[in-house]
C-alpha cells in the first residue's frame, strides 16, 4: 500500500505482544528519525491501525531527533503517549487486551540520514491522506492528519 517507503533501506521490523517488554521488543534506532507503520494481528487477519513519527524539520531545517529517554524513534514508539497521557509502553499492552489483538507487527523507516533528507511529519501526513483517501477513514489507532 505505501510503495515511497521502499526507497528507505535503513528499516526494519519487530512483533509485539500484549505481555511482552515494548522497550526489550523495539529494534528502532535510538538515534535517527522517521515514520512507523502498526499492524493488528487478530484471528488470522491482519489491519494497519497507527501510523507514526518521530522528529521534523526544526525552522533552521535542521532535523530534530528526540532525545529524551532511549531517543530517536525508539524513544517515540516506548514513551510516547497514546490513549491520553499514557506511554505507548503501557497503553499498547492494555489496549490489545482490550481489543482481543494478538500482536502488533510495527515496520520502521529511518527518513532522514546521508542519502534522504524527507521530513518525518511530512511523510507521516501524506501516508495519513493516503490512507484516508482509499479507505474513507483514518487508521483507527490515529486521531488527526
Amino acid at each position: 500500500m505505501f510503495d515511497e517507503l521502499a526507497k528507505y533501506k535503513h528499516n526494519n521490523h519487530f512483533f509485539f505482544k500484549p505481555t511482552d517488554n515494548l522497550k526489550k521488543e523495539c529494534n528502532a534506532p535510538t538515534n535517527k528519525s522517521g515514520v512507523y507503520v502498526v499492524y493488528a494481528l487478530k484471528n488470522g487477519r491482519i489491519e494497519l491501525i497507527y501510523i507514526g513519527r518521530s522528529g521534523k524539520i526544526e525552522a533552521d531545517g535542521t532535523m530534530f531527533v528526540r532525545k529524551a529517554g532511549l531517543g530517536g524513534i525508539k524513544d517515540r514508539i516506548v514513551n510516547g503517549h497514546q490513549f491520553g497521557k499514557t506511554p505507548r509502553r503501557h497503553a499498547w499492552p492494555y489496549q490489545m487486551k482490550f481489543e482481543n489483538i494478538e500482536a502488533l507487527d510495527v515496520y520502521w523507516y529511518v527518513t532522514h540520514d546521508n542519502q534522504y533528507q524527507d521530513c518525518p511529519r511530512e511523510l507521516e501526513r501524506h501516508l495519513l491522506k493516503k490512507h484516508l483517501d482509499i479507505y474513507g477513514t483514518l487508521p483507527r489507532w490515529n486521531k488527526e492528519i
